[in-house]
């Protein structure tokens, strides 16, 4: 009986990858097939009474809108604003200026403005926006997003201001400056590696570290350094920031001092105009402007400026949707939210660059049209998480593999994680899901809670890699939605590498007692 839940339970999720690896079927599809398993299953075998299905349905649709699809559709905006002001091709001039290599540009804008973006909005940002400026300087669309997911995965813990680590305290009772501490131990190994992948994967294998393996130490130092330090001492809000900030400015350096000699084959395509045309500093920043007033409202409207943060908190609305017990408080924040905020910064970007109110309700109109079933493919994989959650399911799935491994079960505790992610596609949301059942295991084990809890959120950030909605964004970014089975292809071997890594670090931390 045991085996036959477990079973049932994995169902949707084994379709989704059979779906999008095996028949290659489009996401959008796959998903909505998936979301009907599920709330079969959940009506049927697992009882949940068609209103509370509906309702927990429902819960991830609005979830989903806001603010995840928000951020994801803000970020495209931006980008295709870029492009309609012709503002993309002075960043990819300036750009150049740092190095016309793509390897170092992978670096600087995949690995460090990425990490940056994680830790400050999160929600798909680190994959949408540097993605979408990879492939408009260059890069090969499908090398670029694959890049990007992988290199993603280690800054999830901290993204968005720390909210991950803090929810994870929250729902464990477990000290959070702690509990980032942890994490950053369990993390460091693959956060060093990171780059290293990023590199391979964009410049078509590990030839590419060949003339960039002293460029590419820097990146990873420069940032695993700062960031393990700030989660060690300071808690988990500003790892991702200051180790982001610091690997950029070390990526400059290092190509200033040690990457002087071009390399034809990994040579960004420019004109010989663009490639002797200077662009001055009032036209850098008006280029530049959407990303720097992302970067300014972030941060005041973040923790870090507690005057503003506290005042616009509360301009929000609560409402319970689930009809059943224990229904989820769904909070929408109508102003401190990073969709509100990256929307706002592109639409005064645009301004600056001359873009007309008529040219942006014409941009808006496009990214919309071209991007709707990726909002459909986010909203049905919520309504699955929410459904699989309410109705006994993911919690049915865990149990078994806690009873299966017993004193093993360090071993797959990342791999939990990592189920919990490719379902919600959230770091957060896998920690609320499956925190408490990690922090628990591991006091009927004998083992560290936090050092479990870490295990997870490690789990969670190497499940965004697979997660229908996240290669849904990446398909988005380079504008080949459709093409979600070939990125899942692409990503998986490194899924595969990242999570076995995290499973024999797990397990080697608890043997000896951390």
């Amino acid at each position: 009986m045991l085996f036959l839940k477990f079973v049932l339970a994995m169902l949707p999720i084994l379709w989704l990858i059979v779906s999008l690896s095996g028949l290659k079927m489009v996401g959008y599809k796959a998903c909505l097939i998936a979301l009907l398993m599920t709330m079969v299953l959940a009506i049927g075998y697992w009882k949940l009474n068609f209103v509370c299905t509906m309702t927990a349905g429902l819960e991830g649709v609005l979830n989903a809108l806001w603010p995840i699809c928000l951020v994801i559709v803000a970020a495209l905006f931006t980008y295709h604003l870029t492009l309609k002001t012709g503002a993309m091709e002075q960043i990819k001039q300036m750009l150049a200026s740092v190095s016309c290599d793509k390897r170092v540009l992978a670096l600087l804008i995949g690995w460090g403005f990425g990490n940056f973006m994680e830790g400050m909005a999160g929600f798909g940002t680190a994959v949408a926006i540097p993605v979408s400026m990879l492939v408009a300087i260059g890069l090969d669309p499908m090398r670029a997003v694959i890049a990007c997911l992988v290199v993603n995965s280690t800054p999830t813990a901290f993204g968005s201001v720390g909210v991950p680590t803090v929810t994870l305290g929250s729902v464990t009772g477990l000290d959070s400056i702690e509990l980032a501490s942890s994490i950053a131990l369990i993390q460091c190994i693959l956060t060093f590696l990171s780059p290293f992948f990023m590199v391979c994967i964009c410049g078509r294998g590990i030839k590419a570290l060949k003339g960039m393996i002293a460029t590419t130490l820097i990146a990873s130092l420069s940032f695993t350094i700062p960031w393990f330090l700030a989660a060690e001492f300071m808690g988990p809000e500003l790892p991702d920031i200051i180790g982001s900030i610091c690997s950029m400015v070390g990526i400059i350096l290092a190509v200033k001092l040690l990457h002087k000699k071009e390399d034809k084959e990994y040579a960004i395509t420019l004109s010989k105009e663009q490639r002797h045309k200077t662009i001055g500093i009032s036209d850098g920043v008006k280029a530049w402007s959407p990303f720097l007033f992302i970067f300014i409202l972030l941060i005041i409207t973040s923790t870090l400026c507690p005057i503003i943060h506290n005042a616009i908190a509360g301009i929000k609305s609560e409402m319970v949707v689930y009809a059943g017990d224990n229904g989820n408080v769904l909070s929408f924040s109508w102003v401190n939210t990073p969709g509100v905020i990256i929307f706002l910064s592109a639409i005064i970007g645009g301004l600056i660059q001359g873009a007309s109110f008529f040219d942006m309700g014409n941009v808006f109109t496009e990214t919309m049209k071209k991007y709707w079933k990726t909002i459909v493919t986010i909203c049905s994989v919520m309504a699955i998480a929410k459904i699989m959650g309410y109705s006994g399911m993911i919690s049915e799935i865990a149990h078994v593999l806690v009873v299966v491994t017993g004193s093993f079960y360090p071993l797959i505790a990342p791999l939990i994680g990592a189920l919990g992610a490719f379902v919600t596609g959230s770091g957060t949301s896998t920690c609320v899901l499956f925190g408490e059942l990690q922090s628990q295991t591991a006091l009927s084990l004998g083992l560290s809670p936090s050092w479990m809890a870490a295990a997870n959120v490690l789990g969670a950030g190497i499940g965004k890699m697979v997660c229908p909605q996240g290669i849904a964004i990446g398909a988005s970014a380079i504008g080949a939605v459709g093409s979600e089975s070939k990125i899942l292809k692409g990503v998986f071997r490194y899924f595969l590498f990242y999570v076995v890594i995290a499973g024999i670090l797990c397990f080697a931390g608890s043997i000896i007692g951390l």
